[in-house]
């Protein structure tokens, strides 16, 4: 187990023993952040100065990044091995990652959405996801579930039936209304 305080080890020479305390890395994530707020205060002002178009660009880097990382990983792997492999999308070995088998492919189910609040406000940004799974994959990816529709989870259809011609590169994702109750 990580320390969260450390110690410091000096001490002042004369009178009592002192000793100084300071917070460790490990212990950091114990006290507030507005990181979430900050990254969507970026993501408008990228838009208001820049224009919409650069929003594109840089979900777009995001994506060619994501892709950059995980396609030699997964080039000789099987397409249900590379669905299996993509559990760790965000964060590898997670475990709110899971896939289901279904009829005409596979799902992969998000339980835990690293970037929940910042999609929650700006969901242009789950594009990047969708995207880089259809990349990675060559078939097509449909995000059947929505953490934006109260679902609870992001589910993402992967339809091996239905192969991409070419690489298709960054693209927002298509909206779809919330699931009828």
């Amino acid at each position: 187990m990580e320390a969260k305080i450390a110690r410091d080890p000096e001490r002042i020479k004369t009178g009592r023993p002192a000793t100084s305390y300071s917070l460790t890395e490990a212990g950091d994530h114990l006290f507030p952040k507005e990181y979430d707020a900050l990254s969507v205060a970026v993501i408008d002002a990228v838009a208001d100065e820049l224009g919409p178009d650069a929003i594109m660009r840089v979900l777009r880097r995001i994506y060619e990044d994501r892709v950059a990382v995980s396609e030699g990983a997964l080039r000789d792997m099987t397409l249900e091995q590379k669905v299996e492999a993509l559990k760790g999308l965000y964060i590898e070995h997670d475990p709110f990652m899971e896939v289901e088998k279904v009829e005409d492919g596979f799902r992969l189910v998000e339980r835990n959405c690293p970037f929940l609040s910042v999609a929650m406000r700006r969901p242009a940004l789950c594009s990047v996801t969708v995207s880089t799974l259809q990349q990675l994959l060559g078939v097509k990816v449909v995000r059947e579930q929505r953490f934006q529709h109260g679902d609870g989870c992001c589910a993402f259809r992967i339809c091996f039936e239905q192969p991409l011609a070419a690489a298709t590169g960054f693209q927002l994702e298509e909206e779809s209304a919330p699931a009828a109750s």
